[in-house]
């Protein structure tokens, strides 16, 4: 008799394992659905249920085969697959927003950049049009005053030069005061130069001596300089009173011969200095950098 309960205990048990792995089971696939309803996947798919019973030992199959693992195993390896390319995804896009987000402001700052220099261009060119309006109305007050001082030339340079009486013939040191008045006027021009002869004697003799001596003077000139004969102006002035401050100076008559230059100038070449002096500075804002 005890053997025999010895030997239906174990037997017992045995049968009332799987009714316990099949309501676990149960209880399981019942509160998975409420589980599964709680949120979203990141797949937009229902998560993986738990497999069903399967066999006599259910889910706990402690002599499972490769293929029941493999099965089992696979919907999962699927998932996470699933779960790395939408992650690979997401990462691209998130790159590709970033790119056009940075390509964008680049364009911004280039744009501003172009704007900015447009602005500086433009700045400087009103300055630059300042300017060339300055020196425009600089220069038209420099004309109006030559124009109305046109006629009006004023003394530079004087020399005098020495004859012996009857001599008309022009020494080394008279050919030195000329040599050095003909080099201030080369290459200028608003000027003349005033060649007066004086000599001693009386009436006709006198003015024809002091008319030679003038025109040895006139005639080196020339010759030896070049100075064009029309900004020459010679006058012999026989034996004229000579230049003097008071009464006894204007009456006292002179003594052998003598000859007085003097240099007159206007503002001409004053004008041609202010004329091209601002074109030169136009010219050199408007050279490229």
């Amino acid at each position: 008799m005890n053997s025999r309960i010895l030997f239906a205990l174990p037997l017992a048990a045995v049968l009332a394992l799987p009714a316990y792995a099949q309501t676990s089971s149960s209880e399981t696939q019942t509160a998975t659905p409420a589980t599964a309803q709680s949120g979203d996947t990141a797949t937009g798919k229902q998560p993986l249920q738990p497999p069903s019973r399967e066999g006599f030992w259910g889910r706990v199959n402690p002599f499972a085969r490769k293929s029941y693992v493999k099965r089992q195993t696979s919907p999962i390896r699927d998932r996470v697959n699933e779960l790395d390319d939408l992650t690979a995804a997401n990462g691209k896009a998130i790159k590709d927003t970033d790119a056009r987000a940075q390509a964008g402001i680049k364009l911004a700052s280039d744009k501003a950049n172009e704007a900015d220099q447009h602005a500086i261009d433009a700045g400087n060119k009103a300055t630059m049009a300042q300017q060339s309006a300055q020196q425009a109305s600089t220069r038209i007050q420099t004309v109006e005053t030559v124009v109305g001082n046109i006629d009006q030339y004023k003394t530079s340079n004087q020399t005098e030069i020495r004859f012996r009486p009857g001599q008309t013939v022009l020494s080394k040191n008279a050919k030195d005061a000329l040599d050095e008045m003909a080099n201030t006027v080369k290459g200028q021009r608003g000027y003349i130069i005033e060649v007066q002869g004086f000599a001693s004697g009386k009436g006709q003799i006198a003015i024809q001596n002091s008319q030679k001596m003038a025109e040895s003077v006139v005639r080196y000139m020339v010759l030896n300089h070049e100075i064009p004969v029309y900004r020459i102006y010679l006058v012999g002035m026989g034996n004229a009173p000579v230049s003097g401050t008071d009464a006894e100076a204007k009456t006292k008559r002179i003594s052998g011969g003598r000859v007085e230059i003097s240099l007159l100038k206007n503002d001409l070449e004053q004008l041609a200095s202010s004329s091209s002096a601002p074109a030169t500075t136009m010219d050199q804002q408007q050279q490229p950098k």
